[in-house]
């Protein structure tokens, strides 16, 4: 069974993936740790008292599962970007290409990595904080869910970028200018409802929320929108820039260049 996939390819390549993250730790995982804290710090010190977004649930345990979240999805996008526009430009990415990995070994080894330290990052945020806040998950299997598809996707979504990218200045646009202002938008600090008019109406297209919705479901049993619908649409996302991306490694689009 399965005897057509090239394990041993895909293994070697994903641990190759994975070491490369894991041997610089303190800039992959414990820095973007960090940083969830401050913005914890910051905005749960300031408004946990002043706001409520949901009755009966306080503005802290509202805001540290979208900030998990946002440290899983922006880490997962790092992690295969950086990998794969540092093998273009230096050269090296046309190794992987003579060896016999087909485009669908060589992308689920990028983003299975990708998963990996997604969730790394963001199991450290969450134990990190179960040391100072008494943090619910009322539905534990729709936490994991959309953790490892929003991993999945993010994933994604940095090996279209590293691929179309020229410059690193190409990847920072990306990132900057549609990434982090998608997770910002997608309610991580607020309630897409508690937006007026037009900007309520375009957070629904934001494919962020339902990442973030979702799993703070997980977390709180509340949500702006269905869980199981969020869910669906997360998956179907993934599953059409996963499309997009093989297509771009079989036709060896800005790679074989």
């Amino acid at each position: 069974m399965f005897s057509f996939f090239n394990w041993h390819g895909f293994l070697t390549l994903f641990y190759k993936e994975t070491w490369r993250f894991i041997k610089v730790s303190m800039q992959t995982i414990l820095a973007p740790t960090i940083t969830v804290l401050l913005y914890l710090v910051v905005f749960a010190s300031v408004l946990s008292e002043r706001v409520e977004v949901y009755p009966g649930v306080s503005y802290t345990s509202f805001l540290i599962p979208g900030l998990i979240m946002m440290a899983i999805l922006q880490n997962a996008f790092s992690n295969t970007s950086s990998s794969l526009f540092q093998s273009k430009q230096n050269g090296n990415i046309l190794f992987t290409l003579l060896s016999p990995i087909s485009s669908l070994e060589f992308y689920l080894a990028y983003v299975a990595a990708s998963l990996v330290r997604g969730i790394m990052v963001g199991s450290c945020v969450w134990l990190v904080n179960l040391f100072f806040f008494d943090i619910p998950m009322t539905y534990p299997l729709f936490v994991i869910l959309f953790a490892v598809f929003g991993s999945l996707l993010l994933g994604a979504l940095g090996l279209i970028a590293s691929i179309y990218a020229d410059k690193w200045d190409h990847l920072s646009t990306f990132q900057n200018f549609v990434i982090l202002p998608l997770s910002f938008l997608s309610g991580v600090f607020y309630s897409i409802n508690d937006l007026p008019g037009i900007w309520s109406q375009l957070s629904w297209y934001n494919p962020f929320f339902y990442i973030i919705d979702g799993f703070r479901y997980g977390f709180l049993g509340i949500s702006d929108a269905n869980a199981s619908i969020s869910l669906v649409v997360v998956v179907c996302f993934f599953l059409f820039i996963s499309a997009l991306n093989i297509w771009m490694l079989k036709t060896g689009y800005k790679l074989r260049e």
